[in-house]
């Protein structure tokens, strides 16, 4: 298509609202996906270096005894 203007072209015929607040709600959501992958890896970082650690001082008592 073809926008004698900017004006038209963020009109897009009169569905604007519609595309651009779609464009919006979908930026949004994958911008909420990624904070939310990012803390679920650094929990799950967190878990996993608190059973190695949990682990290591088993092994460690284990040893001893």
């Amino acid at each position: 298509m073809n926008w004698e203007s900017a004006g038209q072209f963020w009109a897009m015929g009169g569905y604007g609202f519609f595309v651009w607040s779609s464009y919006a709600v979908t930026a949004a959501l994958v911008a909420a996906e990624l904070v939310a992958v990012s803390r679920r890896m650094r929990r799950a970082r967190a878990l996993a270096a608190r059973d190695l650690a949990l682990e290591r001082m088993d092994a460690s008592k284990r040893g001893r005894a």
